[in-house]
């Protein structure tokens, strides 16, 4: 028997993004009703939010660790908020939008995360999770989008 092989941490990024989006595509027809998940409210803009302000927020800690600075507290409300916005109808041209905006972080990650030795993303310097680690902590961003769900 074959065995698979092991999802590189510049996939697990991609991926995570891929079903993001994959699943973001349904949301056009969204009826407005937002989605109640673990005592959180979600909508499809934020949802979309939250897995952008992940990846800035964990990007910006890998590449201050990289040079040896620490790095920045994060202010994000996280999941808590819900915004006046994240309730706007999410059209087309939001998707669009999403597209280009996540695609672009994941390559951005995938760029970084691909030029990085295994010892590098083993044995990452400063204070945290590992890189392989929070690479595969922003897998778990799907459950953003997964709060909302497939609508079609």
């Amino acid at each position: 028997m074959t065995e698979k092989p092991q999802e590189t941490p510049a996939q697990a990024v991609t991926g995570m993004v891929d079903h993001v989006l994959s699943l973001a595509a349904t949301w056009t027809d969204w009826d407005g009703k937002p989605a109640h998940v673990d005592d959180r409210v979600y909508t499809p803009h934020k949802a979309i939010r939250r897995v952008a302000d992940h990846l800035v927020d964990h990007l910006a800690e890998l590449e201050a660790r990289l040079v040896g600075e620490l790095p920045q507290p994060d202010h994000w409300h996280a999941s808590a908020t819900t915004t006046e916005a994240d309730f706007a109808p999410f059209t087309q041209e939001d998707l669009d939008e999403a597209r280009s905006r996540l695609t672009r972080l994941a390559r951005i990650w995938a760029n970084r995360l691909d030029v990085l030795t295994e010892d590098q993303l083993d044995r990452s310097p400063g204070e945290g999770w590992t890189f392989r680690e929070l690479a595969l902590h922003l897998k778990e961003s799907t459950y953003y989008a997964d709060a909302i769900g497939d609508l079609s």
